[in-house]
């Protein structure tokens, strides 16, 4: 190829990038473009601080992606900012991870069982999505079988799933995942042109937040 040519081509493809860069490096966000309000807003776990919140599904691999860059983000906020996980329950096929989310924090084992859930669906290729499956999941971890079936199928479990669904319709999205601040404002990697300029516009909203609890 002559070297005009691939001059060409590398101008095109970085014009073609230039969007997303803008999206990743931009300091300032707008209403309707990279977030959208919560209507109505929503309550929080702690009116004291500010609450970020993840919507995730366990067999979504842009979260599943996106589960190293928010770890790393995570361990960045300061004391004012609380973060809260919640399973996303759009349709009913996602249920069966919803309930293993809320079996291990009732059993105590979610931070151990977490991430290695994530990978062994999307880096192991395990088919987790059943009962049995997980089971034997969850025993890697010391968990009793007989312990997991009863929780698993408990009142409590079913309760915070009935919950999930309806904090999943009433935070109005579309797909996963997705970041709420505050119970006020969501952002996507979708309106954001990535992880990074998701998580960007969320600390956006974390400072716009504590701007006004300082006033």
């Amino acid at each position: 190829m002559h070297k005009a040519g691939q001059q060409l081509i590398i101008l095109m493809v970085w014009l073609f990038a230039l969007p997303t860069m803008a999206l990743a490096d931009k300091v300032e966000y707008d209403e309707g473009i990279e977030y959208q309000l919560v209507i109505p807003e929503q309550a929080t776990v702690d009116s004291n601080k500010i609450e970020v919140l993840e919507i995730f599904w366990y067999g979504c691999p842009h979260c599943h992606r996106l589960e190293p860059l928010l770890e790393k983000w995570i361990k960045q906020q300061k004391d004012d900012v609380v973060f809260v996980r919640l399973p996303a329950l759009l349709n009913p096929q996602w249920e069966t991870f919803v309930r293993a989310y809320y079996t291990a924090q009732l059993l105590g084992v979610l931070d151990r069982i977490h991430r290695p859930l994530f990978d062994a669906i999307h880096i192991k290729k395990q088919n987790l999505n059943g009962e049995a499956a997980l089971a034997r999941f969850f025993a890697e971890f010391g968990v009793d079988k007989d312990l997991f079936h009863k929780t698993y199928n408990s009142f409590g479990v079913m309760t915070k799933v009935n919950q999930a669904r309806q904090m999943t319709r009433r935070y109005g999205i579309s797909g996963v995942p997705t970041m709420i601040v505050n119970g006020k404002y969501k952002t996507s990697a979708r309106l954001t042109g990535g992880h990074r300029g998701m998580l960007k516009a969320v600390d956006y909203l974390v400072e716009m937040e504590r701007k006004k609890k300082t006033r």
